[in-house]
C-alpha cells in the first residue's frame, strides 16, 4: 500500500545547506560536511530554512530510505554545529601498554606483552588526543569519529584467551554524549 510520507528538518541559524547534483553540502562554524545521496524517487526541496524529504506514493523501501536520509542530515547539522567526540579508556592488568599516534594511524606498544605494536588506521577528518590513559576521538562526521574508536577498540581485541582473566584493552566509554 503507498502512502504520502513527508519529513521536515529545521535548519538552525549560523548552518547553510545546499544540494548540488546529488551531494548535500552543510556548512557551520565547525566546518563543511558533504555527502552524496541517491534521491532517486524522492522529493528534495530547501525552502524557508527546513528541508522537506518525502513522496506522494511511498513503498516501505522509500519510507525506510526517507527515515535513513533525515537521521543522516540531522547528525550532519549536529556535527557543523557541535564536533562529535567519543571517549576511549586505556585499560592493562598484566603488562602496560603506551599509546601513541603517528601520522594516519595510531601506535599501540607492548599490549599483553607482544613485542611487535598493533596499529589503528584512522579515517581522515578525526582529531584523536591521548591523555595518559584515556583517548579522546572528535570529528564533525559521526560515521568518522565512530570507525575511529571502533578501529580503536578492535586493535586491541583479545583472541584465544579468557575475556575473564585477560581483560586488558581500550574501550568505548562515552559514545558521542551517551555514557556506555
Amino acid at each position: 500500500m503507498r502512502k504520502e510520507i513527508f519529513q521536515t528538518i529545521e535548519i538552525p541559524e549560523g548552518v547553510e545547506v545546499k544540494l548540488e547534483d546529488s551531494e548535500l553540502i552543510v556548512k557551520g562554524k565547525e566546518g563543511e560536511n558533504k555527502k552524496k545521496f541517491n534521491l532517486s524517487k524522492i522529493d528534495f526541496e530547501i525552502k524557508d530554512n527546513k528541508i522537506t524529504l518525502g513522496n506522494k506514493k511511498s513503498t516501505k523501501k522509500e519510507k525506510k530510505r526517507i527515515n535513513t536520509f533525515r537521521a543522516h542530515i540531522e547528525n550532519m547539522i549536529k556535527g557543523v554545529q557541535e564536533k562529535f567526540e567519543y571517549n576511549l579508556k586505556v585499560c592493562f592488568h598484566h603488562f602496560p601498554m603506551t599509546v601513541t599516534i603517528r601520522e594516519d594511524d595510531v601506535e599501540i606498544k607492548n599490549f599483553l606483552g607482544e613485542k611487535i605494536p598493533r596499529i589503528a588506521r584512522l579515517p581522515k577528518g578525526a582529531e584523536i588526543k591521548v591523555d595518559k590513559e584515556f583517548i579522546t576521538v572528535t570529528s564533525i562526521d559521526k560515521e568518522i569519529a565512530g570507525q575511529a574508536a571502533a578501529n580503536l577498540e578492535t586493535a586491541t581485541r583479545i583472541t584465544n584467551k579468557d575475556r575473564r582473566v585477560f581483560q586488558d584493552g581500550i574501550f568505548i566509554i562515552n559514545k558521542a554524549g551517551k555514557v556506555m
